[in-house]
């Protein structure tokens, strides 16, 4: 059962089949629809702290939680010591001489940290010599030297888009084909760049704040200090731990939780084109009132769920060596039905008091179904219809435990 002022409307989302003559096409092009608009710029260094502060929305949240390690920061430091070309940053400009960043926000990040003494310089090659120095203790010849060189920028224009949706749609289109190259962006990363507003802050700040998430999840938030490069390799819990969050699996996690509960409205079947929708709509249509609800919502039910299933929150009974053991690592598979299925009993007192009271027959049903069910936990089936019937599942399991009561 959804909230009061939940519900959200998809019935005009995504229809995009548009069926034009060449010569519709022709004038379409002549016209300049959906063309963009730029201009090329160049910053100096030695003003690019007051730059951004005062011109650019400068938010270290943006496109990604991967941040840069001060040797990678040294390295572009010295690119600019020895006048090696460094590509160009893209902004997009939001209104009259304000612009957002679109790619390029670790180069400026770091630069703005460079001038402000936030690191010292370290794994120089060329410049060895200036290791352990921040910019403050260079040499003043050095420092007039980098503070002579300049960052080239690219900027949308804010004409380029005559409304809101082609903004959205030409900004998606730009960062997609900029991010090509290098690390790919997972689908939240790329989430949280194209449709930033209130719900994904919102979705941010759960995953961010609820420690009962973190512990079945196995997860923690890390500090920026803590958060290396990009090109980590994976070589034990800790690290696993950390890539979830770098790369925003966390606040997928979250957003699925809200997604799924309008699932039977969602036209789309791929989860990431389910959960784009959603949040499209959702940073368009929620205030903070139901901001505040859905919260409370989120957190309740993930307290229940810990409730009734303590260690073995969201992990699957399955098969390993012949026998059927709960697999360590917490699953999706089992989250997104469970928390699904609990949201709708959440706020009745008297069914949640039983399923707590009768978690053991919960545990031993679970069981059984796991075992009778495995083709639907074997992690191949992901579409839309393959959690419904998930969720169908565990619902059965929670009303039998409600009529044995």
């Amino acid at each position: 059962m959804l909230l009061e002022n939940e519900k959200l409307d998809f019935s005009n989302a995504g229809q995009t089949c548009v069926t034009l003559t060449d010569e519709e096409i022709n004038e379409k092009y002549q016209r300049g629809e959906m063309r963009i608009i730029t201009e090329q710029g160049r910053y100096p260094l030695q003003n690019i702290k007051e730059i951004l502060s005062k011109n650019m929305k400068f938010n270290p949240e943006y496109q990604r939680r991967r941040v840069w390690s001060d040797l990678q920061k040294s390295r572009l430091i010295e690119s600019f010591i020895i006048n090696i070309p460094v590509p160009p940053v893209f902004l997009y400009e939001i209104e009259f001489s304000m612009y957002e960043v679109m790619d390029g926000l670790q180069r400026l990040s770091t630069l703005y940290e460079f001038y402000d003494n936030k690191f010292s310089l370290t794994g120089l090659e060329v410049w060895p010599e200036l290791n352990g120095k921040s910019y403050d203790q260079l040499p003043d010849k050095v420092q007039k030297g980098i503070d002579r060189r300049y960052i080239s920028t690219i900027v949308i224009l804010n004409e380029t888009a005559k409304n809101i949706e082609e903004e959205q749609i030409l900004k998606k289109y730009v960062f997609e084909r900029l991010n090509t190259g290098g690390t790919k962006l997972t689908d939240q990363e790329n989430r949280n760049a194209l449709y930033d507003g209130e719900f994904n802050t919102l979705c941010m700040k759960i995953a961010r704040e609820n420690t009962i998430f973190h512990k079945l999840w196995k997860i923690k938030p890390f500090k920026e200090s803590e958060v290396v490069n990009e090109d980590f390799e994976i070589i034990d819990e800790k690290e696993r731990n950390k890539k979830v969050f770098i790369r925003m699996e966390d606040v997928e996690l979250v957003l699925r939780f809200f997604a799924y509960r309008q699932l039977d409205s969602i036209s789309v079947t791929k989860v990431k084109d389910i959960l784009d929708l959603y949040l499209k709509q959702a940073n368009k249509s929620y205030n903070d009132e139901i901001h505040n609800k859905l919260e409370e919502l989120f957190n309740n039910t993930l307290a229940l769920t810990e409730a009734i299933f303590e260690d073995k929150s969201f992990l699957l009974f399955t098969k390993r060596k012949g026998e059927f053991i709960w697999y360590s690592s917490p699953s999706k598979l089992v989250y997104d039905p469970i928390m699904s299925v609990l949201s709708e009993y959440v706020n009745q007192k008297e069914k949640s008091d039983i399923l707590v009271r009768k978690k053991a027959d919960i545990i031993k049903k679970m069981e059984e179904l796991f075992k009778s069910h495995s083709r639907d936990f074997n992690g191949r089936n992901n579409n839309k219809s393959d959690v419904i019937r998930r969720k169908g599942l565990f619902k059965m399991v929670f009303e039998q435990v409600l009529e044995e009561e």
